[in-house]
């Protein structure tokens, strides 16, 4: 399967590697307002797939600026341009506790493997986090040095900020697991932090759709009905833009 497929979806329900035939993937050129995030997980991503040291990240912060899209999208130019058998996995959050069990289907030292988790957090009876411990730090066994772990998360911290806030968590065992989960966040080497994009980065972010996929527009117009899509949405990101390109086809 890893001669054919360059993505991998974790099945825990049969402990195996379901290959993704069709990624659901843009060009790296369309994540507009973003570049120093592209910058940053780039290199990252570049150094890990050369064999040399690299961290686990955490990409977190507003919905829709292209978390997720960033990780396939840079893990398609590093495995294209860099090594080919560079491989994303990814795995729902509620099946982290089969870390362990995903691992022992990678240790083949000459592939390199990211094992992604989209929209990660933990509620105050989840303890799924511990299970992290094993990939971003290691226990008694080492963790493997083929593998990184990349999470998107709508919370730095990965747990509700009224777990955080709330006076009522009195108890010492209450309090002590709060720390802990928030001590989560603080084993990912990096953090790349995606912030409400502006109404001038949101206009280009139209424009640029418009130019990769060979649009025709008149600017004036198509801009103040990109403007009215995002006032109606009550929000302004990189999804609300290719949602307004979609219908904005649709309707052309």
């Amino acid at each position: 399967m890893f001669n054919s497929y360059k993505c991998f979806f974790w099945d825990s329900k049969f402990n195996t590697l379901r290959p993704v035939k069709k990624v659901n993937r843009i060009n790296i050129e369309c994540l507009i307002g973003i570049d120093s995030a592209k910058k940053n997980l780039m290199e990252n991503t570049k150094h890990f797939a050369r064999g040399l040291s690299a961290n686990n990240v955490l990409l977190w912060g507003s919905r829709g600026m292209g978390k997720s899209s960033l990780v396939k999208a840079v893990h398609f130019e590093v495995n294209n341009n860099i090594n080919p058998n560079l491989y994303l996995i990814e795995i729902e959050k509620n099946d982290l506790s089969t870390i362990p069990l995903l691992l022992a289907n990678l240790e083949d030292d000459s592939k390199r493997f990211i094992i992604f988790c989209d929209d990660l957090s933990f509620e105050n009876t989840n303890d799924n986090y511990k299970s992290l411990k094993t990939i971003l730090e290691g226990g008694l066994e080492e963790k493997p040095s083929n593998v990184l772990f990349y999470a998107t998360s709508n919370r730095r911290h990965l747990i509700p900020k009224s777990l955080i806030d709330d006076d009522t968590y009195d108890s010492i065992n209450s309090k002590e697991n709060i720390d802990e989960k928030i001590s989560l966040s603080d084993r990912f080497g990096i953090w790349i932090g995606f912030h409400k994009c502006t109404h001038d980065d949101y206009k280009e972010m139209v424009l640029n759709y418009a130019k990769q996929f060979n649009i025709h527009f008149l600017k004036d117009e198509f801009l103040y009905e990109a403007t009215q899509w995002s006032i109606n949405r009550g929000s302004r990101s990189g999804r609300v833009a290719w949602q307004f390109i979609l219908n904005y086809c649709a309707q052309k």
